[in-house]
């Protein structure tokens, strides 16, 4: 289906491209959030006449988004998770999660905008895209920790997961020390008992 963009999309074009694309995407998205026109006559004709106000309004949307960039670059957002041991989550930190968190932290962009490649699964520092506008990307930092002590240690630069893996080898050695002594006295015990 040939349509007719209203804004620029990803990977498809800029204002005022024709371009081909599968029905469904074009009647579920592009159509129903006014992204895009379907190409005919009388939308192209359309299209013309309104160029100039359809690109102010892009632009207006654009510098808005700036504003909002230049308020969320390089800041981090902290969740708390529950975490086994080796610093794997019980779940996952999502798109939505991040949002969520920029909310309770003052600062608002749709989940939509979050751009996760896979959701976080362990905790430590993940810097995250934020798209505001086709045009405008920011990058924020989420901080996933066990509790807030955790997360303050990681965002000055203590790597948690290091620090877990070294207590719980640490405790393995412990462990292994205490019984090979308790077997070295059962050993004596037995020893020191067939010797009687």
């Amino acid at each position: 289906m040939q349509v007719i963009l209203l804004e620029r999309v990803e990977r498809l074009g800029k204002i005022g491209d024709e371009v081909s694309v599968k029905n469904g995407f074009a009647r579920n998205f592009l159509i129903p959030q006014g992204k895009a026109l379907l190409a005919n006559d009388k939308n192209r004709a359309r299209f013309e006449a309104e160029r100039e106000v359809i690109e102010q309004r892009n632009a207006s949307a654009r510098a808005a988004a700036e504003t909002e960039a230049e308020k969320l670059e390089g800041q981090s957002f902290t969740l708390i998770r529950q975490a086994g041991d080796t610093g794997q989550l019980y779940g996952s930190v999502t798109a939505r999660d991040i949002a969520e968190a920029a909310l309770a932290a003052g600062s608002k962009f749709p989940v939509s905008g979050v751009r996760l490649d896979k959701p976080i699964k362990s905790i430590g520092l993940y810097d995250v895209a934020v798209r505001l506008h086709a045009e405008v990307t920011v990058t924020v930092q989420a901080n996933v920790a066990r509790s807030t002590e955790e997360a303050e240690r990681q965002a000055k630069g203590e790597d948690i997961v290091a620090a877990l893996h070294e207590a719980n080898a640490a405790f393995a050695d412990e462990q292994a020390s205490e019984m090979k002594e308790a077997a070295a006295e059962l050993s004596d015990m037995i020893g020191g008992s067939d010797d009687e």
